[in-house]
């Protein structure tokens, strides 16, 4: 069994990393780490993990952590990751990030979109990043994973089979995101305040949003041309899940049906892609405390659009559930190991 911490112990990625963990029959939570609650026990704050979680937690120690874990969960916010896995570089210890900080090639791009300093280079060069679904072979191998952003994760997957079939026209791509309040965490603000969110729906960093290059990045991998998007996301009165509505020109004629039969195809391997039937569209409440993508496809033949809908939950497939998946790949284990519950329903 291997041995695991989680530092960024409080917020909700970590939150749903400790109940994954307690199913998995190969990964031992042994330590969560925590800058600010160093010494407290977490169900002071938490009290629904009374009886799963006995230890303290402890203030960080990168020595100990590198004598003593096999594997480190980072659940911390834009700009702390990066520093810690640099001291933890050439250690046996396989790091998989769930911020943001190793996610796009170049120091420039990240200090560009986060507006923070970047990792050194050499630590961006040796990152994987975290989807499976495209860079499963390469993660089998890595010590070093970026876990994918909640909206490329259900972005990129909805357009991959377009954009590896070079069916889409890359430069026609708009996708309209939109997300529940736990994708901005636990920490209370303004922006997801009750009486700010409840029967409202903002849109928010038009133009700006952190996930934009990130999506084009990979795309444009794949295609080895440069893919451009129309990316914009909303907040809605929800706590989990995301929605995203993806739109393109087709570049040949192609029915619905045609379309579902290539999703299905592309992904046939994939466990936690489920393509829906022509004319059925999938809802967030479908992957709820899951780690699915669920995708529904309508060409709209009149236009020569394609349609896409691509759910996910933000915190299970949009972080912790793909975090502990990449674990599972890069440790030979089943990849859906201790990832297939059933969706939360109703």
């Amino acid at each position: 069994m291997k041995k695991a911490a989680i530092i960024g112990g409080t917020g909700y990625g970590a939150l749903e990393l400790i109940r994954l963990i307690q199913n998995h029959e190969h990964i031992e939570l042994t330590k969560i780490i925590s800058h600010s609650q160093a010494g407290e026990q977490i169900t002071s704050i938490y009290p629904h993990l009374s009886g799963f979680i006995v230890s303290p937690m402890e203030a960080l120690d990168i020595e100990k952590l590198k004598t003593e874990m096999d594997i480190i969960f980072f659940a911390t916010p834009a700009g702390v990751s990066k520093d810690l896995v640099e001291q933890l570089d050439g250690s046996d210890v396989q790091c998989i990030d769930l911020s943001g900080d190793l996610r796009l090639s170049t120091r420039e791009e990240y200090t560009k979109w986060y507006h923070k300093v970047a990792a050194p280079q050499e630590i961006l060069d040796k990152a994987v990043y975290g989807l499976p679904e495209i860079n499963r072979e390469k993660i089998k191998d890595a010590k070093l994973v970026s876990n994918p952003g909640c909206f490329p994760t259900s972005a990129t997957l909805g357009l991959i089979p377009l954009v590896n079939n070079s069916v889409i026209d890359t430069e026609s791509i708009v996708i309209d995101g939109k997300t529940g309040v736990s994708g901005a965490g636990g920490k209370q603000s303004a922006m997801t305040h009750f009486s700010e969110t409840n029967e409202n729906v903002k849109l928010y960093k038009v133009g700006q949003h952190q996930h934009i290059p990130e999506i084009e990045q990979y795309l444009s991998e794949l295609t080895n041309e440069s893919v451009t998007t129309t990316f914009t996301t909303h907040l809605v009165p929800m706590t989990r899940g995301i929605i995203c509505t993806i739109y393109g020109k087709l570049k040949k004629y192609m029915t619905t049906e045609e379309a579902v039969e290539m999703y299905k195809q592309y992904y046939e391997s994939h466990p936690f892609v489920r393509i829906r039937e022509a004319g059925v569209i999938p809802t967030t409440k479908e992957v709820h405390g899951s780690n699915f993508c669920d995708i529904g496809i309508y060409v709209d033949e009149r236009t020569n659009q394609i349609i896409i809908a691509s759910v996910i939950d933000n915190l299970v497939k949009g972080a912790s559930g793909q975090a502990i998946q990449n674990a599972n790949i890069m440790n030979s284990w089943e990849e859906d190991h201790g990832l297939t519950q059933v969706p939360i329903y109703p």
